[in-house]
């Protein structure tokens, strides 16, 4: 018999040398609808509930009833009990072309499972036990198909060890061995008794008892050497476990609500699955309100409104370390801050240049726009930073809770959403802060650039002050030669009032020059008292950044 791994059968899984994950046979829960679900969650194998062999073959009703399986429910072993080798090699013979093997219950602790002569009492009679496995063997025919049994182990140790020999010889496949007597409930399993029973015999063994997490599989492995290990209770309380998970995730509880819905499971069994998958998660309030509800719809709508659907957990985790569309927009704005402000800032390029730049007719539009964009942006940029501000305060604060166990990758997630907050916080901050320096820096720019062209204009006017000096000299010059070489009085007047008629237009000309110095020096000096006052905001808006980081940083410490 071939399992739906292809072409591996049930003893080939052995001998690949990993510990396998067995799903045990659980009385109205190891159904079709529950081994469909483990089998999602790393389970290999999985066994029917313990079906009785002689009901099973003298009522169609109970064999319809009892046992149900589909293409993908392989690899699949159907467990019966029974308590002659007839009865059970008929049962298997019934079974065999739809499983991959039959298992005997001699195991089983409850009074009337012992008192029929199934179950456990079977410990006690080897030699049946021998008979039973090997018509079996003898009759159904398929070399691939395996008979086990499951068992509890003796007080005297070597009884079992005797037994499992004997089942041995007779063509066992495997042997299932949970380590308490019949008489014993919760103590603490034997490991010891099960490393000793796997020391005496050649062929595979199974481990049974208190598995409840997925380290205690590696656990056994080691305290027993053991080639699997087999889950009851807590598989029924987290159907996941053999994937790794402590607890039910959200994700496998919903999958027992499709694969339920999907196959027709009774409500009872339904509901008594979800009861045993939430009792670690919810609290006694929240327990108490779920094992009330009486119907399938009032239970989807509690799990809806408790814990959210499935749906909404996957896109919170696809999208929690993603940026958004909004963040990543401020991200590059960012960005073109830090370049512009570079550019800005180069050492070749001369504040009258720049000046230029800002009066082409591009600029002069823009212009016109330019303080509602400005005080747009400030605004944008503030409310995200509180936003993010917000968000770092919400997931350093978080309680998870129930939340936690449900999801059992909420811890990373949160991680990560706090991550994405402080990250949106430190863009938004920094953001703001470039967006006021860049507005400053280019303020500066143009205050430099006319401080510089006023300069220029006054050495200019200097200049051309000194050149008419220079003149008005060699004129006075010339006059004076003039007089000193002419004759008579009329000479000496023309020349006087030509002389004074010069001085006073110089005097003019001086008075003029000396106003418009002073008018620039006036407006240099105005110019230089505004510098120095953007000179002090920007270093207070610089102190101001630089508390609120700090405060921020106090916040996340807190």
């Amino acid at each position: 018999m071939k399992t739906s791994n292809g072409n591996t059968t049930v003893m080939d899984m052995f001998e690949k040398g990993k510990v396998l994950k067995i799903c045990a046979p659980m009385v109205r829960y190891s159904k079709l609808a529950f081994r469909s679900l483990v089998r999602k969650y790393s389970c290999d194998i999985c066994f029917t509930p313990m079906i009785v062999a002689a009901d099973f073959l003298r009522s169609v009703k109970a064999r319809d009833s009892e046992f149900t399986t589909n293409e993908s429910d392989r690899p699949l072993i159907v467990q019966f009990a029974a308590h002659d080798a007839q009865s059970l090699a008929d049962a298997a013979c019934v079974v065999a072309p739809f499983s991959d093997g039959v298992d005997l219950n001699c195991g089983c602790p409850q009074r009337w499972a012992m008192s029929a002569g199934y179950g456990a009492c079977l410990i006690n009679k080897p030699e049946l036990v021998k008979d039973m496995v090997r018509h079996v063997r003898n009759q159904v025919d398929n070399p691939n198909y395996t008979a086990s049994i499951k068992i509890r182990i003796h007080k005297d140790l070597r009884q079992t060890v005797d037994l499992c020999q004997k089942a041995e010889s007779a063509g066992v496949s495997w042997i299932t061995v949970h380590g308490r007597t019949a008489e014993e409930r919760h103590q603490a399993v034997h490991y010891e008794a099960i490393k000793t029973i796997k020391d005496s015999v050649s062929i595979p063994v199974i481990a049974n008892g208190d598995i409840k997490y997925l380290r205690d599989v590696e656990t056994i492995h080691q305290l027993t050497g053991v080639d699997g290990v087999m889950a009851a209770r807590g598989l029924l309380s987290n159907p996941a476990m053999f994937s790794g998970y402590d607890d039910t995730p959200l994700e496998c509880v919903w999958d027992w609500v499709d694969i339920a819905i999907e196959q027709g499971t009774q409500f009872t069994c339904f509901h008594q699955h979800l009861i045993y998958m939430l009792e670690r998660v919810s609290s006694q309030p929240e327990r108490k309100v779920f094992n009330s509800l009486s119907s399938t719809s009032a239970v989807i709508d509690y799990l809806e409104n408790t814990y959210g659907s499935v749906h909404d957990l996957a896109a919170s985790l696809k999208h929690s370390s993603d940026m958004t569309l909004q963040w990543t927009v401020v991200a590059l704005f960012l960005y073109v801050e830090i370049g512009v402000l570079i550019i800005l800032c180069l050492p070749f390029i001369s504040a009258r240049r720049w000046q230029s730049i800002f009066q082409l007719r591009i600029w002069s539009f823009m212009a016109r726009f330019w303080n509602k964009v400005f005080l747009t942006m400030i605004v944008i940029l503030i409310v995200l930073f509180l936003d993010a501000v917000r968000e770092v305060r919400k997931y350093s604060s978080k309680d998870l809770g129930t939340e936690a166990k449900l999801l059992p990758n909420m811890f990373d997630h949160l991680h990560m959403k706090l991550f994405r907050a402080q990250r949106n916080l430190y863009i938004s901050g920094f953001a703001v802060f470039l967006w006021l320096v860049m507005k400053r820096v280019v303020t500066l720019i143009n205050q430099l650039a006319s401080v510089s062209g006023c300069t220029a204009a006054l050495q200019a006017q200097a200049e051309s002050a000194d050149q008419k000096v220079k003149k008005y000299t060699e004129d006075n010059e010339l006059l004076k030669q003039t007089l000193m070489e002419g004759k008579g009085d009329t000479a000496t007047t023309q020349g006087m009032e030509l002389l004074r008629k010069e001085v006073e237009k110089l005097k003019e000309e001086l008075r003029t020059a000396e106003d418009a110095l002073k008018n620039c020096k006036s407006e240099a000096d105005g110019m230089k008292k505004q510098t120095d006052g953007l000179a002090r905001e920007y270093d207070r808006l610089l102190i101001e950044h630089q508390e609120l980081q700090n405060q921020d940083g106090n916040k996340k410490e807190d």
